[in-house]
């Protein structure tokens, strides 16, 4: 991971056809992109995997463009018989088999697919060795929420071994006064943060203004307009949010169906007077950025339904795992197989221990998880009423397998599962048409230290041009990362969120295009464009790219995210949402199971849709 990386970059012109390339050996120009759009990752069980590789996004584009319909190639017949395939193996997937295997006899089987060389979905992480310190860090899902006394969610996390207790964090061990830092990595906005002007701004050398709110915006190269605005929203938004005067009470209320009539732009505007400029100028895309896009396009629901729909110990405060939850993913898999990560079933085991491969996929397991396998085609055999099997094929290592299933959950994503369960009945298949999901690239950045921004007094800062939107320093829990103190210097890796909003435009042509300027671009011309962000915020601060930066890993999530609509949760002109026809419509020995259904990119929701499914189909698991 040094400075210098030497890759070409033929990327930007040829990429966009990868979908239509079919099965077979892979070429050296092959070979040679896949190094170049899907770079270097890290050291670790997640080497191999950060964030929709070149072959995971290449097999999925062959779903998209229906090779397997159009030229089918003849499937190996594995001749495996399984009680239940779960398709789909990241925390929706892996709370799916726990909860089937606590309902099996004895003798039932259950088979996880997963496309991805590792379980855990977007719950994955990074992982870097910096002057010899181990560092981690999310690669898509991030903070965990102390559930309430009692609720189902406390004790799902108490069965598979999560104690709250048991998150520790770094001390502080530089000079006082201590710089205060969270635990999630998400802006709150206080006297360490700030906001970057540039040449947007007409300071083409950049103006720090050190806690914006604090000084109300004094000094800021913007209009008395916007001040004004941003000040009023910021004063209102300072209330505890459960007590929060627009908070609808319960989901479903008049309060929720109308915020999901309207976008957040349009209630920004009707509740704080905030003009579409101002919007999109200054809170675009982070408003809204739980759901991947802006205020312009996202029903305005969204912005409450997470905590209106799981509530949750507000004064404990967000909790991590240093690679976020890949936690919550380790620890269910290893009490699912309690051999797949040696070491302790505790969260300090799962965080260092390291996973044993061929203990996922064990013939005569009960659960098994079959990774580096995408499924292609999930089909009855015969009519879905009657029929007494599912019959699934999956491709892995250029071939075509097939197995069958007396039932099936589909716990993956809206955008492969509308493709590959071939006889999905039409009110299904017309509401998984109403899904749409937005791109993310999640880039780590491993620094030597982080000097440039304690010298300018920050632990989180903001900007309005260039490549991403902020980041924040965060205090990580000490159960899988070396140091257990934190300081300026003090090696760290630094998590830039870029999201792909584009205001003005509708929500699918958003999607589409970001996807597009996602999916062209090669690792280097964003390890360029990174490096050159960094050089120009903190360069008068003492950073040097070229120096400081000692690797950069790239997580590209096509779809990270559900993008929901005015009218996504409850529905318009006398039709129920989506998310809802989906649930209420398991059909013949197939359920679907993903946060994707709820509108809320959550892990807890992952969870409970996982339950909910498995109680669907568990008469026909069982029969």
């Amino acid at each position: 991971m040094n400075a210098q990386i030497d890759r070409r970059d033929i990327l930007n012109s040829t990429l966009l056809a990868a979908g239509s390339m079919l099965l077979g050996s892979i070429t050296p120009f092959q070979l040679l992109a896949e190094e170049d759009w899907t770079g270097l990752g890290g050291v670790g069980d997640y080497a191999n995997s950060n964030g929709n590789t070149y072959e995971v996004m290449t097999a999925g584009h062959q779903i998209r463009d229906r090779v397997f319909e159009n030229k089918p190639a003849a499937p190996v017949e594995t001749g495996e018989h399984f009680d239940c395939v779960v398709v789909g193996g990241g925390i929706s997937g892996i709370a799916t088999a726990l909860f089937l295997r606590r309902q099996m006899r004895k003798g039932m089987m259950c088979l996880v697919i997963d496309n991805h060389p590792i379980f855990g979905g977007e719950a994955k992480r990074n992982e870097f060795v910096v002057d010899g310190t181990r560092l981690m860090i999310h690669q898509g899902s991030a903070a965990c929420f102390p559930p309430l006394n009692g609720s189902f969610l406390e004790q799902f996390y108490d069965s598979i071994g999560l104690k709250w207790s048991d998150f520790q964090y770094q001390t502080w061990s530089g000079p006082e006064p201590a710089m205060s830092l969270e635990t999630a990595p998400y802006p709150v906005g206080g006297k360490t943060s700030g906001f970057f002007f540039g040449a947007k701004f007409e300071h083409p050398e950049g103006l720090w203004l050190i806690d914006p709110w604090g000084k109300q915006l004094e000094g800021a190269p913007i209009s008395e307009n916007a001040k004004q605005e941003l000040l009023q929203m910021r004063s209102a938004d300072r209330k505890p949010f459960s007590t929060h005067q627009y908070q609808p009470k319960e989901h479903g209320d008049a309060a929720s169906r109308h915020l999901d009539s309207i976008t957040i732009e349009q209630h920004l505007n009707e509740k704080y007077g905030l003009s579409a400029e101002t919007v999109r100028t200054f809170l675009s895309p982070i408003t809204g950025g739980g759901s991947g896009l802006g205020a312009d396009v996202l029903s305005a629901y969204c912005e409450y339904a997470p905590d209106v729909l799981l509530p949750w110990k507000y004064d404990q405060g967000a909790q991590m795992f240093p690679g976020g939850n890949t936690g919550v993913a380790r620890l269910m898999l290893k009490t699912l197989i309690p051999d797949s990560i040696n070491g302790p079933a505790t969260m300090e085991g799962v965080c260092r221990g390291r996973v044993q491969f061929p203990a996922l996929d064990r013939s005569g397991d009960p659960v098994r998880i079959r990774t580096g396998a995408t499924v292609v085609s999930v089909k009855h055999e015969g009519n879905p009423e009657t029929a007494q099997r599912v019959v699934i094929d999956y491709t892995k290592n250029g071939r075509v397998y097939r197995v069958r299933a007396k039932s099936v959950i589909m716990a993956g994503g809206s955008w492969t599962t509308k493709h590959v369960v071939r006889d999905m009945p039409e009110v299904c298949s017309a509401a998984y048409g109403q899904f749409h999901r937005a791109p993310c690239l999640m880039a780590n950045v491993a620094v030597r230290n982080w000097r440039f921004l304690y010298k300018l007094g920050l632990t989180e800062c903001q900007w309005f041009e260039g490549i991403g939107n902020y980041i924040t320093m965060r205090k990580v829990a000490t159960l899988g990362t070396d140091p257990a103190t934190i300081n300026a210097d003090t090696p760290t890796v630094i998590n830039l969120k870029i999201l792909f909003s584009y205001p003005g435009q509708t929500l699918e042509q958003q999607t589409i295009r970001g996807r597009g300027e996602l999916l062209s671009t090669s690792f280097r011309e964003y390890e360029r464009l990174i490096r050159e962000q960094f050089q120009m915020l903190f360069a008068r601060s003492g950073f040097d790219s070229k120096r400081d930066i000692a690797g950069i890993i790239l997580n590209r999530w096509g779809h990270a995210y559900l993008s929901p609509q005015p009218g996504f949760f409850f529905g318009s002109n006398g039709r129920p949402g989506p998310g809802d026809v989906i649930r209420n419509h398991p059909y013949g020995r197939i359920a679907f199971a993903n946060s994707d259904l709820s509108g809320i990119m959550d892990h807890r929701m992952s969870i409970l849709e996982a339950r909910r499914a498995v109680q669907q189909i568990a008469s026909r698991v069982n029969a």
